[in-house]
């Protein structure tokens, strides 16, 4: 592309010169002419009126006398009536221009100057006029590469962040030209880097997440399996497959609710469910694995609260407070539900050090962690909670008691 913009550039040049450059030749070819033939007259003219003054006053004519009177390189032949011819300078040769000139006493001047005069002026005229010619299609070459290198240079940057953006890397530039196409090529890929980074973004939390949160529910039904396969009393066994059937299903709901959450945080399919009875699956889940840990796990507080949420999604969350203290924790766990206005609330706390001053209320963000833990769980358990208009908070940190707030059912009046 660089060679095409300078060579429609030159081209143009040329073409520019060639039509101006020749007919300024020519224009200045005929003046030049014009202007040594009118000279030429001009001098025999005034040569005869000199002939004539002194042909008045008495004076003789000789060559000494007129060879002052008439221009180097020029030849003057004077012939007055009655005397003898009298030349001035050499006589050319070749092809002449002449001007003849005849007096009212009858005197003849007849001035020559050689063409070959006239056509070297022409020469230093071209060759000027070529100069700046030569001068032009340098300049018009100069201004071509760098007008060439302004648009290329930009195209190639623009190429390079396409081929940025098709490696994966999806950072925009923000670079702008001072060419508004340019400019608006360079604003389309920064703005489908930006989506491409939302993207990525979105994709590798949600990579996360479905690692952190899938844990849990797997944790839980590796344990149930692995008490299927210590005990050979049928009851246990079918009992066990059952617990193990809807951890299952609670598994599907998690894996929906994060592809749900992953297109749109906001769409939410709530309803109205019994609150104890996700307590008390949550406790008969947990409760092997505190059984191991040798700790225990209890639940308190107002019966027969009906919620409206995910069930599955609450279910997850208080697996993941549930799981935090039985990871970071220490003593018994309480599950304690009670109402505060028209939401339901379940308090999980235990008897262990709590959260740290430095995290305070910041244990909620991502990458936030502490005790070499991921960070994510509890930020994903808020996002979950928040999806259905309820909302997780640290009430306190020493010992640690989180909460989630869920709106209550509203109450059917009696008919």
């Amino acid at each position: 592309m660089r060679r095409r913009l300078i060579n429609s550039t030159l081209a143009v040049v040329l073409v520019v010169i060639a039509v101006f450059g020749l007919s300024l030749v020519v224009v200045e070819t005929r003046t030049i002419q014009a202007g040594a033939q009118e000279s030429v007259a001009s001098e025999a003219v005034r040569l005869v009126g000199i002939v004539e003054s002194r042909i008045g006053s008495g004076e003789k004519i000789t060559s000494d006398a007129l060879s002052e009177q008439i221009t180097v390189h020029r030849y003057a032949r004077i012939k007055v009536p009655g005397t003898a011819p009298i030349e001035i300078g050499t006589r050319p040769t070749g092809d002449v221009i002449e001007s003849r000139m005849t007096g009212d006493r009858g005197e003849q001047v007849t001035v020559q100057e050689s063409r070959a005069t006239v056509n070297e002026e022409i020469g230093r005229t071209l060759l000027v006029i070529l100069a700046v010619a030569l001068l032009a299609i340098v300049a018009a070459v100069g201004l071509a590469i760098r007008q060439a290198h302004r648009l290329t240079a930009p195209l190639t940057d623009l190429a390079e962040t396409a081929e940025r953006l098709g490696s994966g890397d999806p950072r925009p530039r923000h670079r702008r030209y001072g060419v508004q196409e340019l400019d608006r090529v360079a604003d389309v890929l920064d703005a489908s880097a930006e989506r491409i980074a939302r993207m990525l973004t979105a994709e590798r939390r949600l990579a996360a997440d479905a690692s952190h949160q899938l844990r849990t529910p797997l944790t839980a039904l590796s344990m149930r399996l692995e008490e299927i396969t210590l005990t050979d009393d049928p009851d246990t066994v079918k009992e066990e497959a059952t617990i193990a059937l809807a951890q299952v299903e609670r598994l599907t709901d998690v894996v929906q609710r994060l592809l749900t959450n992953s297109r749109d945080p906001r769409s939410g399919s709530a309803v109205a469910f019994d609150l104890d009875e996700v307590v008390k699956q949550q406790v008969e889940e947990w409760r092997p694995a505190y059984r191991s840990a040798a700790r225990s796990i209890v639940r308190s507080g107002k019966k027969g609260l009906r919620a409206v949420g995910t069930p599955g999604a609450v279910a997850q969350v208080l697996a993941t407070l549930i799981e935090n203290s039985l990871m970071h924790g220490d003593g018994t766990v309480a599950l304690r539900t009670r109402v505060t206005g028209n939401q339901a609330v379940v308090e999980v706390t235990d008897a262990g050090p709590g959260v740290s001053a430095d995290l305070g209320s910041r244990v909620f963000e991502r990458t936030v962690s502490g005790r070499n833990s991921t960070g994510l769980g509890l930020a994903v358990a808020r996002d979950l909670a928040e999806a259905d208009g309820g909302r997780l908070e640290l009430l306190q940190q020493h010992p640690p008691v989180f909460a989630l707030f869920l709106a209550r059912e509203a109450e059917q009046p009696e008919g």
